[in-house]
């Protein structure tokens, strides 16, 4: 079996190495180092958490380590191209670790952080710089940065890249790169617009594929319930305390959705904290690190912001929200049962997922063992505290949420924010919940549809708030017309109390175009 010891590393890497325990590669690893020590190019086919990072920063710290030179002020030698904050931050501290025996410099550059401590990082230059495109395109915008001298270029997570619509910052970066340099693509799946990019920009490359994005399933306990979306909130909360958690990943496919899972946990006594693209740097850093250090062991994610997400000791990854595209069920429940430890999936299945699902049991062929709701569900649900909810605006998204894409419904999703991923017309990093509306019982996770009558409010029985003086009466259902009927009802919500549109105030902000409305935006890093 291959050692890392007979690849031919330079000795401060292969000590770093020592030192870290590493002894076997991985099988990208074993199969890509040695033609990138040739100085090969490289198309990689390879998902978050079968050791890529490593695959190339080892055989580019020994090309740079091989021919020391300093950097000219404001270039680098080496470009990593990551799509999120987190996996930047990820890949640069592999990499400083791996070189720690070199003296190379090693930077980070994305949004969220002061642009001007970043131009002067970049004054005197550095070895190997790993950055966010939004980010990296201000620098150069700013002539704080040149890649004329880049001699090494990764692109890191491509198809994520472009779900996020970084395909125009792509097209703008590579041509600023020079034509002799060593040119490395990695993604965890291959559609036509990478194997475009590749062509493009990749000559004569060695292609590499390992571990089928279905395959990884195989290695995990999954099990699945089914369950009304409103009362998914109350299973969450009832698994947590029943189970042996160490650490845990919940998956929500709205940005508004983590916040309200972790504002109910915290109302139940579980301590979880949010990750998403609406929070700053410095609160995603903070929740990283809380649960890290196990001092919020429940950490709620959407799919974006949990690129890069490497930690240790994940005993149970939880899909609140089943996602529109299969594979990334397989990213989530990837990050438990690493290095042969065990490891658990819960997915909570509502009526209008069961489609997602099946996409999801076709592609990795297992199908999840099906546990009924707890016997003493309808009793416990009864127990569980109703948090607090926030303001008027936060109300009225737990009541009217976003539609699920088999619910039969009209109406379509607006334009993606920053951070999100647009495929196929569907935003899976939305501002809105994704749980349906109806007269639905309700104890924790938001109102049920308000009933025509506003009076005998109950949080269990998901009645009506109450009554706030003289306000006009929602009509009831039958009398409304359907949504595709009113008029510019895909552009807007209506508060309650709006009545059939006469007299209802508009949302302010952006609504949700009926077609899916707009091109995806590329976040600034």
């Amino acid at each position: 079996m291959t050692q890392f010891s007979d690849l031919g590393l330079a000795a401060p890497i292969q000590s770093a190495l020592d030192s870290e325990g590493y002894v076997t590669p991985t099988p990208i690893q074993a199969q890509s180092i040695p033609p990138l020590l040739q100085g090969r190019d490289l198309l990689g086919i390879a998902q978050t958490g079968t050791g890529k990072t490593a695959a190339f920063s080892l055989p580019a710290l020994h090309h740079l380590s091989a021919s020391p030179k300093r950097p000219l002020p404001q270039t680098c030698r080496m470009l990593v191209l990551a799509p999120t904050r987190e996996l930047a931050s990820q890949i640069a501290d592999s990499m400083r670790a791996y070189g720690k025996n070199l003296k190379l410099s090693v930077a980070t550059v994305f949004g969220g952080v002061p642009v001007g401590r970043q131009i002067r990082q970049m004054q005197i230059g550095v070895d190997i710089l790993v950055a966010t495109p939004g980010r990296l395109l201000d620098l150069i915008d700013q002539r704080a940065l040149s890649l004329r001298n880049v001699e090494i270029f990764v692109l890191d997570e491509a198809d994520q890249m472009l779900d996020l619509g970084f395909i125009h910052s792509l097209k703008r970066i590579v041509p600023l790169l020079p034509k002799q340099r060593q040119s490395l693509f990695f993604s965890a799946t291959m559609p036509k617009t990478i194997g475009e990019l590749a062509d493009k920009f990749l000559t004569d490359p060695v292609k590499v594929a390992v571990a089928p994005v279905s395959s990884t399933a195989e290695r995990v306990d999954q099990y699945l319930t089914y369950v009304n979306q409103n009362e998914k909130q109350a299973l969450l909360t009832l698994k947590l305390r029943e189970l042996e958690i160490g650490r845990a990943l919940v998956f929500s496919r709205t940005k508004h959705g983590a916040d309200r899972i972790v504002r109910h946990l915290g109302a139940a006594g579980i301590n979880a904290s949010a990750i998403h693209g609406n929070k700053s740097q410095p609160q995603r850093e903070k929740a990283l690190s809380a649960f890290r250090d196990g001092s919020a062991p429940i950490l709620v994610a959407t799919d974006i912001a949990a690129r890069g997400i490497d930690v240790d000791g994940v005993t149970h990854v939880f899909n609140f929200d089943i996602p529109d595209v299969p594979e990334q069920y397989v990213h989530r429940i990837g990050r438990t049962a690493r290095a042969g430890a065990s490891g658990m999936a819960m997915a909570f299945v509502s009526p209008d997922e069961r489609g997602n699902m099946k996409d999801v049991t076709k592609l990795t062929k297992v199908h999840p063992t099906e546990l009924p709701l707890p016997e003493n569900f309808v009793v416990e649900l009864k127990r569980l505290p109703l948090p607090k909810m926030g303001s008027q605006d936060d109300r009225e998204r737990d009541a009217l949420g976003s539609r699920g894409r088999n619910d039969g419904r009209g109406g379509g999703r607006g334009r993606p924010q920053h951070g999100q991923i647009h495929r196929g017309g569907t935003n899976r990093e939305t501002s809105r919940d994704a749980s349906p509306r109806g007269p639905v019982a309700n104890p924790l996770g938001g109102r049920g549809h308000p009933g025509p009558q506003r009076s005998n409010w109950s949080p269990v029985d998901g009645g009506g708030r109450p009554d706030r003086g003289d306000r006009p009466q929602r009509p009831a259902e039958g009398n409304r017309p359907d949504r595709g009927e009113r008029a510019g009802a895909g552009d807007r919500q209506q508060r309650p109390g709006g009545g059939n549109g006469g007299n209802g105030r508009r949302r302010g902000g952006r609504g949700r175009g009926g077609n899916g409305g707009g091109q995806p935006r590329a976040q600034q890093g």
